[in-house]
């Protein structure tokens, strides 16, 4: 019997019509249809490897790069909602090639559907510094983006517990005590950071709130 397919998104429509309303104003008038390089993301979030880059992780970063664009002046947040979309658009567990991969992709993509070439580079330039989330001091676009993408951080405690369950989910290969020595080497890398958030705004709605969960994450895996 065939495969059935996977049920949509509840979002589906509405992220396919951001996307739409996105690529439109972010090239030329006159390009392809914006729809299939939509519906081609979307599946691609949609993957069934995923438990937490998943269309709810894609949602909550487009999310957050809307809530953070009114306090911050960056200068192409055409590039950064794209880079939004593309960063973790190749995703398997396995690979440490993801952003490049998914960069790779922004490029091809979005040159194939006539965004001008200078705002390309700048999304899959974006997308590419989601691998270590260190943007350098004056690059509003990519603290944005970066801030965004870690804003899951600053979860309540009950969504950063469903959040952390997904991440060992997606980790399943991995037996426990090594999956364990290294998120917790992972957490105590983010908890040495002098900023998780390099946004003004991001810093003082979510640090304090994430350092906790952080802290808390690992006592839990160390006890």
């Amino acid at each position: 019997m065939p495969v059935p397919a996977p049920a949509r998104h509840p979002a589906h429509d509405a992220l396919l019509t951001r996307w739409t309303d996105l690529l439109t104003s972010a090239r030329a008038a006159t390009a392809p249809c914006p729809v299939p390089y939509g519906e081609d993301l979307l599946a691609r979030w949609a993957e069934p490897q995923r438990r937490y880059h998943t269309t709810d992780h894609l949602l909550a970063v487009l999310d957050r790069v809307d809530e953070l664009l009114p306090h911050v002046q960056a200068p192409d947040p055409a590039a950064i909602r794209l880079a939004a979309w593309f960063h973790d658009a190749v995703y398997l567990p396995d690979r440490s090639t993801n952003e490049e991969r998914s960069a790779r992709l922004a490029e091809r993509a979005l040159t194939e559907a006539a965004v001008p070439a200078p705002r390309v580079t700048e999304s899959a330039r974006l997308v590419r510094l989601t691998t270590d989330h260190d943007p350098a001091e004056g690059d509003t676009n990519g603290k944005v983006l970066c801030d965004a993408d870690l804003a899951v951080l600053a979860s309540s405690p009950e969504d950063y517990g469903a959040y952390a369950a997904a991440v060992r989910e997606e980790y399943g290969f991995v037996p426990d005590d090594a999956f364990r020595e290294g998120r917790a080497t992972v957490l105590r890398q983010l908890l040495g950071l002098s900023r998780l958030f390099r946004t003004p705004i991001g810093h003082d709605r979510w640090e304090a709130v994430a350092r906790h969960n952080l802290a808390t994450e690992l006592e839990l895996l160390s006890a």
